[in-house]
């Protein structure tokens, strides 16, 4: 299973995987396939901040695909969700359905788009342009098997606060937490 892993514990939070996926795609102004979320948690005086960079998570489990009607959404043989805009009757029928907003209709087209995992790139051996631009290395993407072998000893969590449950779609991500009080505030928040 083909994944994305984001350690929040070196994130700075500064965009740049945001403006990359942006530049390489082409996106208009209102339209991010990868969005980084600050956070805060705890109370004063013991405040803490975390950033949450995501995209399309490839869920194994993808409410977007079962709703779409046109078949512009797909799950790949590599198990990524992928589209064809050509197929696309703009309907927002994903739009609504995804738990995590990751479709989205570009209003000029009337098309959905959405992270395809920078499938042109990886199918020529290269990382998507999220995992190569991030300054902290904080994104990585590959088997989800090899990272958590890569990340042993790392608490590594699907389930965050600010995120449906993962057994909403099953997705294709793991986390790497800020700190252990941060995953403690994780678990509370879940629980």
């Amino acid at each position: 299973m083909l994944g994305f892993y984001y350690d929040s514990s070196v994130c700075t939070g500064c965009r740049t995987c945001v403006v990359a996926c942006k530049d390489k795609n082409d996106l208009p102004a209102d339209v991010n396939f990868r969005r980084v979320t600050t956070f805060e948690t705890g109370e004063y005086p013991n405040v803490r901040m975390y950033h949450l960079s995501l995209a399309c998570n490839h869920c194994e489990n993808p409410a977007c695909v079962r709703a779409c009607s046109s078949g512009a959404l797909f799950v790949d043989d590599d198990g990524t969700v992928q589209f064809d805009n050509d197929l696309c009757i703009g309907c927002e029928s994903c739009v609504k359905a995804c738990p995590y907003g990751e479709p989205q209709i570009v209003p000029e087209l009337n098309v959905m788009r959405k992270c395809n995992s920078c499938k042109p790139l990886r199918d020529a051996g290269m990382n998507p342009v999220c995992v190569d631009a991030c300054p902290m290395r904080a994104i990585e993407f590959g088997d989800l098997d090899e990272i958590r072998a890569r990340h042993e000893g790392e608490s590594l969590v699907a389930d965050l606060p600010c995120l449906p449950y993962s057994t909403t779609t099953a997705p294709s991500l793991l986390v790497h937490p800020k700190d252990a009080a941060l995953e403690e505030d994780y678990k509370q928040t879940i629980l």
